[in-house]
């Protein structure tokens, strides 16, 4: 089991917080194992509720205020699992918030585009929301040397950071774990919850953004590949963004014309579940996406440790259409950040076109030698979650 840096945050917002506490993620992110851990620290009386039990999406089932009352009298705190699968959700939650003040309540919800959907409105102003994502570096090996972490690195690039592909132990079992992943989570749950009618586009699509990571994504292109309407294709991607499938990198631009800023790129969550959509498990000295691979990786990783540390943020790449490029640019507590990340490590400066267009940004280099580094920056000013 994996000690989750969300878990101090969750249990301050459970003692804390008057708002219903939402955590988003994709399923089999380990979501329920966080809660039931809180949980099982938390005084008071619980009532667990979860969307894959029938009999309690039954009980949900156009309930009114007072049936609502009745199901949670006596209770210090109801725990929604998978709430996305309970009906008008939304409208529950507001009513339990509204007339109970006093009652904890804490959801998790698989697919945001459904959960918010249904919240988002209704609950205007009375949520808390948190996102998990697979296992990070920093859960994964705590207090983890250089030495430890590159033993451990091409596994986490081949395979990803689902909770039980990390507790499996061959490349059979793990790739056998990510197929089934892939039809259950990405096929199944998103073509039934995202009622997408041409599930083969879907699948194709898929592929494609697979083989295309750390470049500039054409829904043109797209489109004329798979056949379909450019604002389908940009509806699917939006879709798949919001079911945590993908992440969208926009272009950054302050100050010239000649900058790239009207396609993104776009990465996986996990590099698992992108490896299984086109089964290529090689290892990394025989494979020719070994530096887009590293580079979805490290800003996979960036995410989690900005997110789960509470900073406000914005990511984004810069590229101009003469040829120069950093791979992300990040802008946080007013500075101006710009990394080249790089899986062979050699000495690089920064392009001439950043530093004289923004002379106030850093330039830094990311490589396997100073991973750790990069994921553990020290700020002591940085405003944690509560």
């Amino acid at each position: 089991m994996f000690t989750r840096i969300l878990a101090s945050t969750l249990t301050q917002a459970l003692e804390k917080s008057q708002k219903v506490i939402i955590i988003y993620g994709a399923r089999q992110t380990g979501k329920t194992t966080l809660c039931n851990s809180v949980l099982s620290n938390f005084g008071g009386k619980q009532l667990h509720l979860t969307g894959d039990d029938l009999s309690h999406v039954a009980r949900l089932s156009g309930a009114s205020r007072q049936n609502l009352e009745l199901l949670t009298s006596g209770y210090n705190l109801v725990f929604f699992d998978e709430a996305q699968r309970f009906p008008d959700i939304g409208r529950s939650l507001k009513l339990l918030h509204d007339h109970n003040p006093s009652l904890k309540i804490l959801v998790t919800g698989s697919a945001s585009l459904e959960i918010a959907a249904h919240t988002r409105e209704s609950l205007a102003g009375r949520t808390k929301t948190f996102q998990l994502h697979p296992i990070s570096v920093l859960e994964y090996l705590p207090g983890a040397t250089p030495y430890e972490l590159s033993e451990k690195l091409e596994a986490l690039l081949l395979f990803g950071s689902y909770p039980e592909v990390l507790t499996l132990g061959n490349a059979q079992e793990k790739i056998k774990h990510l197929e089934e992943l892939c039809e259950s989570v990405l096929y199944k749950d998103l073509e039934d919850l995202l009622f997408i009618r041409n599930k083969t586009k879907l699948r194709n699509l898929l592929k494609l953004l697979a083989y295309q990571i750390g470049n500039l994504v054409s829904l043109n292109e797209l489109a004329t590949q798979l056949q379909l309407a450019r604002e389908t294709v940009g509806h699917y991607i939006s879709l798949l963004e919001e079911a945590f499938i993908i992440f969208r990198l926009p272009g950054f631009s302050r100050n010239l014309r000649k900058e790239i800023t009207k396609m993104d790129k776009i990465y996986f969550t996990d590099l698992g579940i992108r490896n299984a959509l086109i089964n290529n498990f090689s290892p990394l000295h025989l494979r020719p996406d070994t530096g887009a691979l590293w580079e979805n990786f490290v800003i996979m990783e960036r995410k989690k440790f900005l997110q789960y540390s509470g900073y406000s943020f914005e990511h984004r790449f810069w590229r101009t259409h003469t040829g120069a490029e950093l791979d992300l640019v990040e802008q946080r507590d007013g500075k101006l950040k710009g990394f080249e990340i790089k899986w062979t490590p050699q000495k690089r400066r920064a392009p001439n076109t950043w530093t004289s267009t923004y002379p106030e940004a850093e330039f830094h280099l990311v490589t396997p030698l100073n991973l750790l580094p990069f994921l553990q920056e020290p700020d002591p000013g940085h405003p944690h979650q509560a």
